[in-house]
């Protein structure tokens, strides 16, 4: 009897190596493809997010000059502020209930909708006075802060930004040109400038992955960045830009030529998604 059970415990032994030595292993998933984008993604990001940082924090200045009666300070703060805003809008206008409380001009809401920065501006250029505007600071403060709270929730995805870039452009050259966005304070070029270096961001993220699928287009468009800039610089004026009124029809012809120029290559920049 002892030797029976040592040979069934011996074919049992062997059994459970065999089966051991024969069994399949697990299957591994694939692993997932790394996103060439994720840092790109990533740092747009992180510059859209610093500048709304700055304009909550400069908005915060310019909406306690005009609670307090400071003329001559709100007016001086208007543009510089929105500059922020600008630069970051591919970000700030995906909240289409925040945006137009913001940066609404006249006639784009109704009338008893209407706040926001450009329904101060109307106050501080045209009537030369912040009083009866503390309200819409407060309320423009307010709408300020749930943006930058909100911002943290945004999908950033390599088609915002191609489509982010060209969008800043389009809205200038159609738009914009016209002097209607600042239209009692004059400071349109301020915007434009603005427009420009949120575009040129997103060209210079994504200007890597450009290079390797089409090198020509990004020359070209680096080109076109620098008519660009090269025309705004011409406009400053100390550490900001000459108003748009005093612009002769040649210079506003010319800025919005070099502009169209620039954002209809930059349009085809949507092929680094395709490679």
């Amino acid at each position: 009897m002892r030797h029976t059970k040592s040979l069934t415990i011996g074919l049992l032994s062997m059994t459970t190596l065999l089966a051991a030595c024969t069994e399949q292993p697990a299957a591994t998933k694939p692993a997932a493809k790394p996103d060439p984008f994720e840092q790109v993604v990533a740092d747009y990001r992180i510059y859209a997010i610093a500048e709304l940082d700055q304009f909550t924090k400069k908005t915060e200045a310019f909406t306690t000059a005009v609670k307090e009666g400071d003329l001559d300070q709100a007016k001086a703060l208007y543009a510089p502020a929105r500059m922020h805003y600008e630069r970051a809008e591919p970000i700030a206008e995906v909240f289409g209930d925040l945006d137009p409380k913001i940066d609404a001009r006249e006639g784009d809401v109704k009338e008893s909708e209407w706040g926001g920065y450009h329904r101060i501006e109307q106050g501080l250029f045209e009537k030369g006075t912040t009083k009866g505007y503390e309200d819409y600071a407060t309320q423009l403060m307010e709408d300020v802060h749930l943006l930058r709270a909100k911002v943290e929730t945004v999908d950033v995805t390599p088609e915002l930004l191609v489509t982010g870039a060209t969008d800043l452009l389009n809205e200038v050259s159609t738009s914009k040109v016209t002097g209607e966005e600042d239209r009692y304070s004059h400071t349109d070029l301020y915007d434009f400038a603005a427009n420009v270096q949120g575009a040129e961001k997103i060209y210079q993220l994504l200007n890597p992955a450009l290079k390797k699928q089409d090198p020509v287009l990004s020359k070209e468009i680096a080109a076109r960045f620098a008519d660009v800039n090269a025309l705004l610089e011409a406009k400053k004026s100390g550490d900001g830009y000459v108003l748009y009124t005093d612009l002769s029809k040649t210079d506003v012809n010319q800025l919005s030529q070099v502009i169209n120029e620039l954002a209809e290559p930059l349009s085809k920049m949507g092929i680094v998604l395709e490679g």
